[in-house]
C-alpha cells in the first residue's frame, strides 16, 4: 500500500482531534439511546444503498455488532405481483444475516425460483424475480404493511427474525419512489435498472413523494447519539441523494457535525468506472462530468468531512483535499469478508473510532 502524503496524515490527525473532543460524551449520549440490551461502545450511522451498502456494513457490524445503524435508502422500493418489495434494505439485511448470494449480489444464497415460474405460465412479468424464501420476507411485510404498521417496525422485526446484530432503518416510513427521465420518458428506478438493464441514459431523477415524508423517530435518535457517520461507496444520485432529500435528515447531520461528529465517505468510482451500477454514467449524464471520485467528492461537499478514495486513484488525492476534504487512500475493494472488515477498519480509523474491546 503506498504511504500517504505528509499533508494527508496530519488532515487526519487534526480530524481525529476533533472526533476525540466528543469522545467524553460518549457515555451520556449511550444513555440517551435509551436501549439497555445495546453493547456498550461508540455508535456509527452508515447511509447505505445497495451491494457496496451492503459490503461496506457488513464490514461495520463485523467491529461494531449492535453498535452499527444503517439508514437505508427506500426510494428503490416497488410493489411486484401485489407484494411490496424493499430492495436495498433487503439486500442489506440478507447480507448481515450472513443468507445472501454473493455470486448475483442480490437475493439469498441456494434460492430457487419455482414460484416465479409458475408466475410467467400464469402470463405474469417476471423480469423482476423474486426467490421462493424471498417471497416470505414480502409477504410477512405486505401483511403487516397493508394492516397499518410502520414500515420501520416491521423491519426491525425482520431482522431480528434473522438474527441480524446492527439495525437497519428505513430512511423514512412514508412511501417514496426514485424515478430517472429518459428518452422513453420518465420510468420507475426498477424498471430502468432492471426491467431496461440500466441501458437508457439518464437525464433527470426525481423522488415521488419525497415532499410527504419525514426522518423517522428512530433515523433522527440515531444521528442524535451516534460518535460517527459514513456514506457507503453507493450511488450518489439514486442511493444517496434520496437519503438527504427526506425532510429531517439532512438537519440531523448538520446538528452531529456542529457537535463535532465527523461524516466519511467512500468512493464507489475507481479508476473511472463504478464498481457496480450506472453511477459513472450518471455522473457523465447527470453532472456533466468525467467519471471520478474526485467528480463524486464534489457531490458530498459542505457537509461530509473525510473522503476515501482508493489506492488506483492516489493521483486524485491533491484535487480531492483542494475540495476541503480530508483524504483517506486505501483499498476499498471488498471482494471477501476480510477486505469487507478491513476498509471498516480504515474508515473507522479515520473518524477516531475505535470499537469497544479494542486498545
Amino acid at each position: 500500500m503506498p504511504e500517504a502524503p505528509p499533508e494527508s496524515v496530519a488532515a487526519q490527525t487534526a480530524a481525529q482531534g476533533v472526533a476525540a473532543q466528543t469522545a467524553q460524551g460518549v457515555t451520556a449520549r449511550t444513555a440517551a439511546h435509551g436501549d439497555a440490551a445495546r453493547s456498550a461502545g461508540p455508535l456509527v450511522v452508515e447511509l447505505a444503498g445497495g451491494v457496496g451498502g451492503a459490503k461496506l456494513a457488513h464490514g461495520l457490524q463485523a467491529h461494531l455488532g449492535d453498535r452499527l445503524s444503517v439508514v437505508v435508502n427506500t426510494g428503490d422500493d416497488l410493489e411486484r405481483h401485489g407484494l411490496l418489495i424493499c430492495p436495498d434494505h433487503d439486500t442489506v439485511m440478507y447480507t448481515l444475516a450472513g443468507i445472501d448470494n454473493r455470486e448475483w449480489g442480490w437475493g439469498i444464497a441456494g434460492e430457487t425460483f419455482v414460484a416465479s415460474e409458475m408466475l410467467a405460465r400464469y402470463g405474469e412479468e417476471t423480469w423482476f424475480r423474486l426467490g421462493d424464501r424471498d417471497l416470505a420476507t414480502h409477504i410477512v411485510r405486505t401483511r403487516r404493511w397493508r394492516d397499518g404498521e410502520r414500515m420501520t417496525a416491521i423491519a426491525l422485526d425482520l431482522q431480528a427474525a434473522l438474527g441480524v446484530a446492527a439495525r437497519i432503518l428505513p430512511m423514512t416510513d412514508a412511501p417514496v419512489r426514485t424515478q430517472v427521465r429518459t428518452d422513453q420518458g420518465w420510468l420507475d428506478f426498477q424498471t430502468y435498472f432492471v426491467g431496461r438493464h440500466q441501458e437508457p441514459e439518464v437525464l433527470e431523477v426525481r423522488f415521488e413523494g419525497i415532499g410527504s415524508s419525514r426522518a423517522t423517530p428512530e433515523v433522527v435518535a440515531a444521528f442524535e447519539v451516534t460518535d460517527g457517520i459514513v456514506v457507503a461507496p453507493s450511488n450518489p444520485f439514486v442511493s444517496v441523494a434520496p437519503i438527504l432529500a427526506v425532510p429531517g435528515i439532512r438537519g440531523a447531520i448538520d446538528a452531529a457535525r456542529a457537535r463535532g461528529v465527523p461524516v466519511a465517505a467512500i468512493s464507489g468510482i475507481v479508476g473511472g468506472r463504478a464498481i457496480k451500477g450506472p453511477a459513472d454514467r450518471m455522473i457523465a449524464s447527470l453532472a456533466g462530468e468525467s467519471p471520478t471520485a474526485v467528480a463524486v467528492a464534489r457531490r458530498y461537499v459542505g457537509w461530509v468531512d473525510i473522503f476515501v478514495l482508493d489506492e488506483v486513484d492516489a493521483g486524485l488525492e491533491a484535487q480531492v483535499r483542494d475540495l476541503g476534504f480530508v483524504t483517506l487512500v486505501t483499498d476499498t475493494m471488498m471482494v471477501d469478508d476480510p477486505t469487507r472488515a478491513r476498509l471498516a477498519d480504515a474508515v473507522l480509523a479515520a473518524l477516531a473510532i475505535t470499537p469497544a474491546g479494542r486498545e
